[in-house]
C-alpha cells in the first residue's frame, strides 16, 4: 500500500493514502493520551474526554451537526493508551472535517454545562456497561488483581467507580486537554479520494496554526503482577458460570507480543482452531463456549483464556478449567503444533488484515496507529510471519507454565 507521511511544523504527524476510486475521505485523529494517564483518584476522565469532545470547540457549536451538514458521520474510542476521532465525509467536502476537527484541537469551549451534561452521561454509561449488564465489572476484577490499584492498567477505561466522574472540575478538564490534546501528540491519517497536495494544503491551513504544547510526562510503574497463582470467585445476575484466565504478556511491538497473538490465534481463531475442535465440540460437553484473547497494550499486557460453562454443577467446573489449561499448555509440548496449523494461523491473520484494508476508514486508523508506534504498515504480515514453530513452544511455555495467573469464576447468584 502505497501512503506518505510528513510532519507539520508543530509537530502533528500526517499521513495519507489515495483512494481515487472512492466517494469519500477518511479523517482519523489520534492521540497518545489514555487511561493509563489517569491518577488512581480520578478515574474515567480520558474517557469523559472522548464525549467531552463531542460538546463544542472554540468555534464550533456542535461537531457532529457540521459534519452531518457535510453529508458525513462521526465516532470516536478509547483505550487504555490512546484516544481515536474520525470522521469520513464526501471527498467535495473534506475541508469541513479538517475545519471541525483542528477546531476541537484548538481549544474546547469549556462550557460548564456541557461538562454537567456529560458526566451525567457517562456515570449513566458506567451504570448501564458496568452495572447492570451481565459481567460487566469482570474487567474491574480482572485488572484490579492483575495490576493492583496503584498502575493505571489496574481500572478499565471507564474507570473504577462513577463517583469520580462525578468529581471532576472544570479546571481538571482544562489541565487535562492542555496538557494532552496538542498537535505534538496526535498523528492525523487521511484516507480515501484527495490527493497528497490538497492534504498538505489543508493540513497546513487547518492544523498548521495550533501552537505545540508542554505534554504531561507520563509516569507508568511496574505493574503489581501475582508472585503466585490469584483466584477469585464472585457472582452477579449472569446466565452462567464463566471461567477468565488472566496471564500477564510482554507489551506490544516485542517479539513475544506478536508470538502471543499467533497463540491466541492458535487456540481459538476460527472454527480449525483448538478450543472450537478440542473443547466446544470435544467429547466432553462442558463449555458453551471458549475464547483466547490478548489485551494489546503498550506496556505489560494480559492474556485471556476464558471458557463459558454448559454444566453449572461444581466438578463440571472443576473439569472444564483443568482441560481449559491442558489444551493451552499443549502449545507448550515440541512438536504439538505442526507447521500446517502455524501456517493456517498465519494465512488466517493475513486474510482478515488485508480486508480490513479494503474499507478505507480501517486502514485510516490502521495508518495512524502504525505512524504512532513507528511501523511500517506493510510490513505487518511478515512481522507475525516471523513467529516460528519453537517461538509457539517457547511463549506458551512460559505463560502457561512458568507465569502466575488470575482465574476469576464468575458465577451466577444463588
Amino acid at each position: 500500500m502505497e501512503y506518505t507521511t510528513f510532519t507539520l511544523a508543530n509537530g502533528l504527524r500526517v499521513v495519507h493514502n489515495c483512494e481515487p476510486t472512492r466517494a469519500m475521505v477518511a479523517i482519523n485523529l489520534l492521540y497518545d493520551v489514555g487511561s493509563r494517564d489517569e491518577s488512581p483518584e480520578l478515574t474515567g476522565i480520558a474517557h469523559l474526554f472522548e464525549h467531552l469532545m463531542f460538546g463544542g470547540s472554540a468555534n464550533i457549536a456542535d461537531y457532529t451537526r457540521a459534519i452531518e451538514a457535510a453529508g458525513g458521520n462521526d465516532n470516536a474510542w478509547t483505550s487504555s493508551d490512546f484516544t481515536n476521532f474520525y470522521a469520513q465525509v464526501p471527498a467535495h467536502n473534506v475541508e469541513t472535517a479538517f475545519w471541525a476537527e483542528s477546531d476541537r484541537m484548538l481549544s474546547l469551549s469549556f462550557d460548564s454545562h456541557v461538562l454537567d451534561v456529560q458526566k451525567k452521561v457517562v456515570v449513566e454509561e458506567f451504570k448501564q456497561q458496568c452495572l447492570n449488564r451481565p459481567y460487566g465489572d469482570l474487567m474491574h476484577h480482572i485488572r484490579r488483581a492483575a495490576y493492583g490499584l496503584g498502575h493505571p492498567y489496574g481500572w478499565p477505561v471507564i474507570g473504577l467507580e462513577p463517583e469520580h466522574i462525578g468529581q471532576v472540575t472544570e479546571t481538571d478538564v482544562r489541565n487535562w486537554f492542555y496538557s494532552h490534546y496538542a498537535p505534538n501528540n496526535a498523528v492525523l491519517a487521511v484516507c480515501g479520494n484527495i490527493s497528497l497536495e490538497r492534504t498538505r494544503e489543508l493540513a497546513e491551513k487547518w492544523f498548521g496554526p495550533i501552537p505545540k504544547r508542554e505534554i504531561a510526562r507520563r509516569r507508568i510503574s511496574l505493574p503489581q503482577f501475582p508472585k503466585e497463582n490469584v483466584r477469585l470467585e464472585v457472582s452477579g445476575n449472569v446466565p452462567s458460570t464463566l471461567i477468565v484466565k488472566a496471564i500477564p504478556m510482554d507489551p506490544h511491538g516485542t517479539p513475544d507480543y506478536y508470538t502471543a497473538d499467533t497463540i491466541t490465534d492458535l487456540l481459538a481463531n476460527g472454527q480449525s482452531s483448538r478450543f472450537v475442535r478440542r473443547l466446544i465440540h470435544g467429547p466432553e460437553p462442558v463449555f458453551a463456549g471458549a475464547e483466547a484473547s490478548i489485551i494489546g497494550s503498550e506496556h505489560e499486557g494480559l492474556m485471556l483464556l476464558i471458557a463459558m460453562m454448559a454444566d453449572e454443577s461444581p466438578q463440571a467446573v472443576a473439569r472444564a478449567e483443568e482441560l481449559l489449561m491442558d489444551e493451552a499448555c499443549r502449545l507448550a509440548v515440541p512438536g504439538d503444533v505442526s507447521d500446517y496449523e502455524l501456517q493456517r494461523s498465519f494465512n488466517r491473520f493475513e486474510f482478515t488484515f488485508e480486508n480490513s484494508m479494503t474499507n478505507y476508514l480501517d486502514r485510516a486508523q490502521q495508518l495512524a496507529s502504525a505512524v504512532m508506534h513507528g511501523e511500517d504498515i506493510n510490513r505487518r504480515v511478515d512481522v507475525q510471519r516471523r513467529t516460528t514453530l519453537d517461538d509457539v513452544c517457547r511463549v506458551a511455555d512460559r505463560l502457561f507454565n512458568r507465569t502466575p495467573s488470575v482465574t476469576v469464576l464468575y458465577r451466577p447468584q444463588k
